[in-house]
C-alpha cells in the first residue's frame, strides 16, 4: 500500500492538522526522509504553505493545533510541536506549548530542525571534519573509543546508526554500540555517506 494511502487511511482523508479535506498530499517531516508514512504526515494546501513559507503564517489558522497536537502519531507531534514554537509570542500558542509533551525521540525529531532557536542560540553539532550532524544520522568511528563502566572497547570503523544529538552540548551525541547507549564525542566521529 503506498504511503499516500495509509496517511489517507490513518487520518480519515483529513489533513492531520487542521481537519480540511481539500488539497490533501503527503509532507515528509524533515529531517527524516525514508518517505514511510510514519515519517509523513497528510496536510491540506494551507498547512503546507504556511509550513514551507513562514512568512505568509496566519496565526488564526493554527488555533487548530488545540485538537490535533494530542495525536497519537509522532509525525503530527513533531509538527504540531514546530508550529507552536514559530507562533509562541502568541499566548494561546504558548499556552498550547506549555501542556504539550513529547518523548524524548520525539522531542528530539521536533528540535532536528533548529525550530524555535534564534540562529545565536542553535547548537551546532559537527563531526570531526566539520560536517553537520542530525539526530538519526549514521556515523564511523574514527578511532578505538574506550567505554568507561561498559569494560569494551568500541573498535575504529565501527558504524553507528540512529545517533541523538546532546541539546546542550554541540561537542557530544548519544547513540548505541554493542547494546549500550553511550556519549561520544563529535571529535571521534565522521558522518557516513
Amino acid at each position: 500500500m503506498s504511503t499516500e494511502k495509509i496517511l489517507q487511511a490513518r487520518s480519515e482523508s483529513k489533513c492531520e492538522l487542521c481537519s480540511a479535506t481539500e488539497s490533501l498530499a503527503v509532507y515528509e517531516v524533515p529531517p527524516k526522509t525514508s518517505g514511510s508514512a510514519d515519517q509523513c504526515v497528510l496536510l491540506c494546501a494551507t498547512c503546507r504553505g504556511q509550513i514551507e513559507e513562514p512568512e505568509k503564517i496566519e496565526a488564526h489558522h493554527w488555533r487548530c493545533l488545540n485538537e490535533s497536537m494530542w495525536s497519537q502519531v509522532p509525525a503530527v507531534q513533531v509538527m504540531a510541536w514546530r508550529m507552536l514554537k514559530r507562533l509562541s509570542a502568541e499566548g494561546w500558542a504558548q499556552d498550547l506549548l506549555d501542556m504539550l509533551y513529547l518523548d524524548e525521540e520525539t522531542q528530539a525529531w521536533a528540535q532536528a530542525t533548529g525550530e524555535g532557536e534564534s540562529k545565536e542560540e542553535a547548537v551546532r553539532h559537527l563531526d570531526s571534519n566539520g560536517t553537520l550532524l542530525a539526530t538519526g544520522d549514521t556515523v564511523t568511528l574514527i578511532k578505538d573509543l574506550e567505554v568507561k563502566g561498559a569494560n569494551f572497547t568500541a573498535k575504529r570503523g565501527t558504524v553507528v546508526r540512529g545517533i541523538a544529538l546532546v541539546a546542550d552540548n554541540p561537542e557530544q551525541i548519544e547513540a548505541r554500540v554493542n547494546g549500550q547507549r553511550i556519549v561520544i564525542l563529535t571529535q571521534f566521529v565522521k558522518k557516513a555517506g
